[in-house]
């Protein structure tokens, strides 16, 4: 047998965090140069369980994380994810998958409404939650698998986008804003597919918003104002949606996620 009583002790080079492996090195993987890993994981994480769920495209409702129960807008935004998980193809899958699922940034609100609606409908629906100091945590009624936390709302804006066929957009605050303004910039700028947006509450979003202003200033094409629609009933709504998309308002024939 070979003597070992000489053997040098490797402890402390075991020891060492240099020394462990680097997916399992929390020091590194959380690390500032590790900024740029920790974001592709985040896409990946949630495509893999979007793919393997058969999730072709969605219909995204954003809004107010501070409406309530009971309140015009939850009840509306609730109403809406049920019609819409009925009508829109979401109870039933094609041999491809699963076309205008309900997705929403997952909190309470009008996200938690509009999960809840397409949840009483028996259809499934997304949440993508994202890690806020405060309000944010995961609405009950999103269904489970499909319920993501993000760290960075770059790349949850960025699956909030990928498969919208829609987008309906309730009252919110400056969260709410910046991701419709997003998401028309993407429209505008030929970066996404155009899709139907509605803006709910006809009334709200005029008196907040006066982007006639902006067309008149030259600063917008006219045309610019014809890339979203109001609407003021959760039926107004889904009628905006089809009559938006058009021909293609139907059950996808091929894999549509955009990159």
């Amino acid at each position: 047998m070979p003597d070992t009583t000489d053997k040098p002790d490797s402890s402390a080079q075991k020891a060492s965090p240099s020394y462990r492996l680097a997916a399992l090195d929390p020091d590194f993987i959380l690390g500032d140069s590790t900024r740029g890993v920790r974001f592709m994981l985040e896409y990946q994480k949630a495509e893999d369980h979007l793919r393997a769920r058969g999730i072709l495209s969605t219909i995204v409702v954003f809004g107010s994380a501070r409406v309530r129960e009971g309140e015009p807008w939850y009840e509306a935004a609730r109403a809406f994810g049920k019609l819409a998980s009925e009508r829109g193809g979401a109870l039933s899958a094609s041999e491809l998958g699963r076309d205008h699922v309900i997705a929403t940034g997952g909190g309470p609100g009008i996200m938690e409404a509009a999960n809840r609606g397409a949840t009483e409908a028996g259809a499934l629906s997304i949440g993508f939650n994202i890690t806020l100091p405060h309000e944010q945590e995961p609405n009950a009624w999103s269904t489970p698998d499909l319920t993501f936390r993000f760290h960075y709302f770059a790349m949850r804006k960025m699956h909030l986008a990928m498969r919208a066929a829609a987008l309906v957009v309730f009252p919110g605050g400056f969260g709410t804003l910046d991701e419709l303004f997003e998401l028309l910039t993407l429209v505008q700028t030929g970066k996404m597919r155009p899709v139907p947006i509605v803006l709910y509450d006809r009334a709200y979003w005029q008196a907040l918003l006066n982007l006639d202003v902006m067309a008149k200033a030259r600063l917008i094409r006219a045309q610019d104002l014809a890339l979203f629609a109001y609407a003021d009933t959760p039926e107004e709504a889904y009628a905006r949606i089809v009559e938006g998309a058009g021909d293609n308002w139907r059950p996808a024939t091929e894999d549509r996620v955009q990159t």
